[in-house]
């Protein structure tokens, strides 16, 4: 059995990419589903939980994904994508209720999940 050969720069460029997303997704959502939603109501306590739980798993698949950059297609994609929909989200919670303070950290992570994405997508698709 021969060797694999070694990944491109563009698998290297989603790999480090989707383990960024996992780290920050895995820690964020671990730490959000341990904090719940302070000073609320059980309804929103119950969705920010749901939330945590769903933002962790997300980080397992980005997990997956990059171990298995190789063999990823479509789904390397989906969670950039993913990923621009929450920052889209986030951007629509400033319009609507204005920055949090403190506004740095906010903008700290506005600003990759808006550009990560686009990084992840252009290097797949030079990988490929």
């Amino acid at each position: 059995m021969s060797p694999e050969p070694a990944l491109s720069i563009g698998q290297h460029i989603v790999q480090i990419g989707l383990f960024l997303i996992a780290a920050i997704a895995m820690f964020g959502g671990a730490l959000q589903f341990y904090l719940g939603q302070p000073d609320t109501s059980p309804r929103l306590d119950n969705v920010h939980r749901f939330m945590a739980g769903v933002y962790f798993s997300t980080g397992l698949i980005c997990l997956w994904a990059g171990i298995t950059v190789r063999q990823q297609g479509v789904l390397v994609y989906l969670l950039a994508l993913g990923v621009l929909l929450a920052g889209t989200g986030r951007l629509v919670s400033i319009a609507k209720v204005g920055l949090p303070e403190p506004r740095a950290v906010w903008l700290g992570y506005l600003i990759p999940e808006l550009v990560l994405p686009f990084v992840i997508a252009g290097a797949h698709y030079a990988g490929t």
